[in-house]
């Protein structure tokens, strides 16, 4: 496990701020495979590069997505390349509806390079409806640094599997040696419902579900990482587990939202009980607090970064 590369996708909630802090830890546990379930721009994955991993998400076109630039990364390149960045050319390409595969994954990654804030959002009926971002947003970095490439050699390894559905199979799949990390999607506490940015909604159910989900792989043997929003009523689902506070500034576009922070909680659970592992990632830059109760939010990571990863 020695070869790293970029998300080629901005991501809203993304994980590129915190993967360097946590692949390190998790390259030096991992026996068996990687298991992320909530792949999204596939940040820790990328980060992590495994031999092998079960990789899923519920957004089938993602999905898509990863595997046809697992098989055509250079012609994607190219024809990124190729598409002017203008507001004209953006709502031409989003009103489109292209069948080929191909055709559909280059579509994808353009509008998520230069839509507004890294979104990926539809409406019900499951259309893309996030407007142009102008300004710096472009598909450049992807074609100029060959990040489709360097993705592809990486998604082709032979243990790597791609599976689009429900986060709960692949976490049942869990067992000793094994690595689950699951990032859902989520708002601030209060909110009834935690959005996915789609038609399907994700929510407080399936906060519990996957609770129950990781908490049975964890007696299997594997170990559970869960970032989720620092909420007392989230941390009680994860009793027992060791929960590292962290928190980055929010973000919106290319532009801090504000001088406050989006804080999260790490909930990890780990077979053999390597708390001082996860306390190094609390402990990067500033003071960290991890313990196996809910508890207030106090000072953890605190990173500031421009995108949204």
């Amino acid at each position: 496990m020695t070869e790293v590369t970029l998300p080629f996708l901005r991501w809203a909630g993304g994980k590129r701020w915190i993967a360097p802090h946590l692949n390190p830890i998790i390259r030096r546990i991992l026996k068996g495979r990687f298991i992320e379930p909530f792949l999204g721009s596939g940040a820790m994955f990328f980060a992590v590069a495994p031999e092998a991993a079960l990789l899923g998400d519920l957004n089938d076109v993602l999905i898509d997505v990863y595997q046809q630039v697992s098989r055509h990364s250079v012609r994607i390149e190219n024809a990124l390349a190729a598409l002017a960045v203008d507001r004209r050319t953006y709502y031409r390409i989003r009103e489109s509806q292209p069948t080929a595969p191909i055709e559909r994954a280059i579509r994808f990654i353009y509008l998520n390079r230069t839509c507004f804030g890294g979104l990926h959002r539809t409406n019900r009926s499951g259309h893309f409806n996030v407007p142009f971002g102008g300004g710096d947003r472009t598909p450049e970095p992807v074609y100029r640094d060959h990040l489709l490439r360097s993705a592809a050699r990486i998604l082709r390894r032979e243990n790597i599997q791609l599976i689009a559905g429900d986060f709960q199979p692949l976490v049942q799949r869990a067992g000793p040696g094994d690595v689950v990390f699951c990032d859902p999607t989520y708002h601030s506490a209060g909110r009834d419902q935690f959005d996915r940015y789609g038609p399907v909604v994700f929510s407080w159910g399936d906060q519990e579900r996957l609770a129950g989900a990781v908490t049975d792989a964890f007696a299997r043997g594997a170990v559970c990482i869960v970032m989720n929003v620092d909420d007392p009523d989230v941390a009680s689902l994860y009793g027992g587990a060791t929960l590292v506070h962290v928190a980055k500034a929010k973000c919106i576009g290319n532009r801090p939202k504000s001088d406050g922070r989006h804080r999260e909680i790490i909930a990890v659970l780990d077979p053999l009980k390597r708390s001082e592992l996860w306390l190094n990632v609390a402990g990067v830059g500033t003071e960290g607090v991890a313990n196996s109760s809910p508890s207030p939010v106090k000072r953890g990571l605190a990173c500031a970064f421009g995108n949204p990863a």
